[in-house]
């Protein structure tokens, strides 16, 4: 089967798996809602921005690290380079993922009260911070298999700790109905931890199964090269995301807090954000499982045509994903127009959560298109442009969140989603045609030339340079 039918039938796969894994996970989630209230959800919300934040320093920018690497060394058909390039990426997932959480254990009496402001999650994060080191180790292997084609192997453990996970966490509700909003969401994170123990576990054993069928030639030359390209790539992403969460993170803080000085109860705030953000956002996300997938999966195709300079494939490839996305886009919002008020009172009974459907329903066609283009850019190469971009994005998201919310609540938070969705889009499509319309030769030498390519170097310096360039360079170059 050619890579292109392999890319293909993966995608379908992943689909699949990711249409029945948010099924169920907003089955889970209105049954959670039932069980802990709206408040409850909002508080589990700002336990999870405090996660993403310490999940993307565990990771530190090693899961596309893994799958570019591997994808650049299948391209060359070098399989010691493969096995060299895992060793390291699961050396720096343990020492980035164990720094993790420790910090987070030992932070969360201060993360709590100083910067979420409810002692509540203290519990919660001093679990979550056990899950920190399996979760990043889990990104190395989940990168590998989506580097070599073989998603359907992570995408049945990704199936099977989602089970896992859910039958944690309804047993350990179920088993009594006075547990305070604290034990609730503590109870909640533990699911998660469990079940991201065991997704680790089972992609160990699958990965360790294929590396025996490797032919393993040992060249010296690959250790040294390797570590400096998986540094490279690597830490350009990992500060840039650190700045994008943390920006993040500093956003859903605010917004509570914003709804609050706009006149709401303590209680109504976490309500509403919880509404917003926790229960109309993922129906709105629902539909995009189809492309989600497919934008992780053109990394590693969009890659092996680069390295082979088959610009052909790169154009054909890249006008298909964007109209393909665009149509299926649009058909979805139609839908969700028409069905609004519907979805909210059979998903959740509630007919404010149609409102907002119907509200963030004319966005779907432009975050669709963003993630489809983000993945198109990774693949070839500008991971770090797309970094800047989204770095701006949360920053712009910050500065309306302070100035909006507490004058116009509600209303100002979705109008926030709206304007940092386009901008995000329209920076990032704007930057796609410009590589795309650049001379050929030009960008094969920036691919190749370690001189040329901010990722091919290890220098902290070249690091730094990198992400400034895409601040004050491309983030603002026209086509």
């Amino acid at each position: 089967m050619s890579r292109t039918k392999k890319m293909l039938w993966n995608t379908a796969l992943l689909t699949a798996t990711a249409l029945l894994m948010r099924g169920v996970g907003m089955a889970f989630q209105v049954w959670l809602t039932r069980k802990i209230g709206a408040s409850g959800i909002g508080l589990f919300q700002l336990i999870m921005s405090v996660s993403m934040l310490a999940a993307t320093f565990a990771i530190s920018g090693i899961r596309f690290a893994a799958t570019r690497l591997v994808s650049m060394e299948l391209g060359a058909n070098n399989e010691s380079g493969v096995a060299a390039a895992m060793k390291r990426c699961i050396v720096y997932a343990l020492c980035f993922g164990a720094a993790a959480s420790v910090a987070l254990w030992f932070g969360a009496p201060l993360i709590s009260s100083k910067w979420i402001g409810d002692a509540r999650t203290e519990l919660s994060l001093r679990v979550l911070s056990c899950s920190l080191l399996p979760f990043a180790l889990t990104a190395v292997l989940e990168g590998y298999f989506t580097a070599v084609c073989r998603v359907i192997k992570s995408a049945s453990v990704n199936i099977i700790e989602q089970f896992i996970r859910i039958g944690v966490i309804v047993l350990a509700l179920s088993a009594s109905a006075n547990h305070s909003l604290e034990a609730s969401c503590a109870i909640i994170v533990a699911g998660g931890v469990v079940g991201e123990i065991t997704s680790f576990f089972m992609l160990l054993i699958l990965y360790l199964a294929e590396r025996r069928k490797m032919k393993i030639r040992r060249r010296a030359a690959d250790a040294v090269g390797m570590t400096r390209r998986m540094f490279g790539i690597a830490l350009p992403l990992a500060v840039s995301a650190y700045a994008r969460t943390a920006l993040n993170t500093l956003q859903h803080m605010l917004v509570p807090r914003g709804f609050r000085k706009s006149g709401a109860s303590a209680d109504k705030a976490l309500a509403d954000y919880g509404t917003v953000h926790g229960m109309a956002l993922p129906i709105i996300m629902f539909p995009s499982a189809v492309f989600t997938s497919f934008a992780e999966l053109i990394v590693p195709e969009l890659t092996d045509a680069q390295v082979r300079g088959e610009w052909t494939k790169i154009n054909m490839l890249v006008r298909k994903s964007l109209t393909y996305c665009l149509l299926f886009s649009v058909a979805m919002m139609t839908l969700m127009i028409g069905l609004s008020d519907n979805l909210g009172m059979w998903i959740y009974k509630s007919a404010e959560i149609g409102k907002f459907l119907r509200i963030l329903a004319w966005l779907m066609p432009v975050m669709y298109l963003d993630s489809v283009t983000d993945g198109i850019m990774r693949g070839l190469g500008e991971q770090v442009y797309v970094m800047g971009v989204n770095i701006a994005d949360s920053l712009v998201s910050v500065v309306l969140v302070w100035f909006l919310l507490p004058r116009y609540g509600v209303a100002g938070y979705l109008f926030m989603v709206a304007f940092t969705e386009i901008f995000n889009f329209a920076a990032s499509i704007l930057r796609l045609f410009y590589v795309l319309k650049k001379p050929q030769s030009q960008v094969d030498i920036e691919f190749t030339d370690p001189k040329a390519a901010p990722y091919t170097s290890g220098s902290s310096r070249r690091v730094l340079s990198s992400i400034r360039r895409a601040f004050r360079t491309r983030l603002f170059r026209r086509p």
